[in-house]
């Protein structure tokens, strides 16, 4: 009867699809048999991240899920490059700087409340209550992967360019976003300590051994095999919301734990708080229900994010990186990275005459710079005593490697500082460069963001 009300009427597929988010970082795409397309496709990005908008996207898509009546989700990249790259560091570092413009009373509460959207976000995506497949074509590192986890289902491809992983630790932080709940939750603990703490990667064949895929097929294969599972009829629930509380060995976990926490205090030259943080994340979650498990993890984040030490990282080991890369390709590195680097050089040789010299270059992680450093001229530094307690390890005073080390980074800050450039673009390059070629600790920043840090921190005492 064309033209009656049978013919005027929505279609199942039209009636699902009228409420969509407007959305800018995904699209939705409509499939088969109910099956809707979520797409991760940063306008203007060759690579997606997670940038503030894409982060507040996927709260409004779970929202709309739990009402429609979507049949399933497959969840896929929309570049060639890979899934996701992690967090948008150039945001990352904006938020830090709003955070400790905040009283200091203030700032676990702004962090907490800054950082928690995709902890949220990805936590109402899997109780949403439709089954979620992830297609894992490329990289899905730091919020990538924690965005997979939050999946039902997780099919890898061949590609050998696939991995996941979560690499935060070294840049200082934590992944935020359930990645120290989940991960552990899904491979074990065991198996998940040297992804979380030394940035190591599952590629799709371990990923499927360790049980972190469901299925490792040929790219072009990946959509159909999420689409087939989505239409096979699966539960839309999470292994750790099917048994509250999850089923953990609790004396087995503490034993693990303790072992990494002690094999962390044993390598002093990467010693910072970020493991540690890691590990208390861990501990403190794993035998919670996941929705408390999440708010601990964010409580621990938000500490770790108002440290130094992950800001200094992520200045030198990305901004500092990508410009010394770029000028390194064109020959056009700083004319005073020589200058700064004998300074450095010439302070270390100046203050580490006495016998705790070797033990505090190997608290510094700064071995291998030995033969350079001996080889230097010295550069005397009047070094104010006591060092003032401005880096985390100076809480054992009575460990003298320890005192020395602290003497011998403001030593080589003010040395460098003395002879460095003026432009914060060179000085970020060549902070990048001694972390690279000296192994300057990156936890700190490298010399020059040392000496703007030191040269700060007189001015509030004065």
């Amino acid at each position: 009867m064309a033209g009656g009300p049978a013919a005027t009427r929505p279609s199942r597929q039209e009636e699902t699809m009228t409420d969509q988010p407007i959305l800018r970082e995904f699209r939705i795409e409509d499939s088969r048999e109910g099956i809707i397309h979520l797409v991760f496709d940063m306008p203007g990005r060759t690579m997606n991240v997670f940038s503030n908008a894409a982060i507040h996207e996927i709260g409004r898509v779970a929202d709309w899920l739990r009402g429609s009546d979507v049949r399933g989700v497959v969840l896929r990249s929309g570049k060639a490059t890979g899934f996701c790259a992690g967090a948008d560091l150039n945001e990352l570092g904006v938020a830090y700087d709003m955070i400790m413009q905040r009283p200091k009373d203030e700032r676990t509460k702004v962090a907490y409340d800054h950082f928690f959207p995709l902890s949220r976000g990805l936590r109402a995506l899997e109780t949403a209550g439709k089954p979620v497949a992830v297609v894992v074509d490329g990289l899905a590192l730091g919020g990538g992967c924690e965005f997979a986890l939050a999946a039902h289902y997780r099919v890898l491809t061949d590609n050998p360019k696939t991995a996941l992983g979560l690499p935060e630790s070294l840049v200082g932080l934590l992944p935020g976003a359930g990645g120290t709940q989940r991960m552990p939750r899904v491979v074990g603990i065991e198996a998940a300590l040297p992804i979380l703490l030394e940035g190591g990667r599952f590629s799709p064949a371990t990923a499927l051994a360790a049980g972190l895929a469901h299925e490792v097929v040929a790219p072009e294969a990946a959509v159909a095999a999420a689409e087939r599972w989505i239409l096979s009829g699966p539960e839309a629930s999470q292994p750790w919301d099917r048994q509250v509380p999850p089923a953990v060995d609790g004396r087995a976990a503490a034993a693990l734990l303790d072992a990494a926490w002690t094999k962390a205090l044993a390598d002093p030259g990467a010693f910072y708080p970020a493991p540690f943080a890691i590990l208390d994340c861990i501990r403190g979650g794993i035998e919670k229900p996941m929705d408390r498990a999440i708010e601990w993890e964010m409580t621990v984040f938000a500490g770790l994010i108002q440290r130094p030490e992950p800001r200094n990282m992520i200045q030198t080991l990305f901004l500092g990186k990508l410009e010394h890369d770029r000028r390194a390709k064109a020959g056009a590195l700083p004319d005073g990275l020589a200058a700064v680097t004998a300074a450095v050089l010439g302070a270390w040789r100046a203050e580490g005459a006495g016998a705790d010299t070797a033990a505090a270059l190997a608290f510094l992680g700064l071995g291998k710079a030995a033969p350079a450093i001996q080889a230097a001229a010295p550069v005397p530094v009047a070094v104010p005593a006591p060092t003032g307690g401005h880096f985390w390890f100076e809480a054992q005073q009575d460990e003298p490697a320890r005192t020395l080390a602290a003497r011998l980074l403001i030593a080589s800050a003010l040395a460098a500082d003395a002879v460095a450039p003026a432009d914060e673009a060179e000085r970020r390059v060549i902070d990048y460069a001694l972390v690279a070629r000296l192994g300057y600790p990156a936890y700190v920043g490298g010399p020059l963001s040392l000496a703007r840090y030191l040269g700060q921190a007189q001015r509030l005492v004065a």
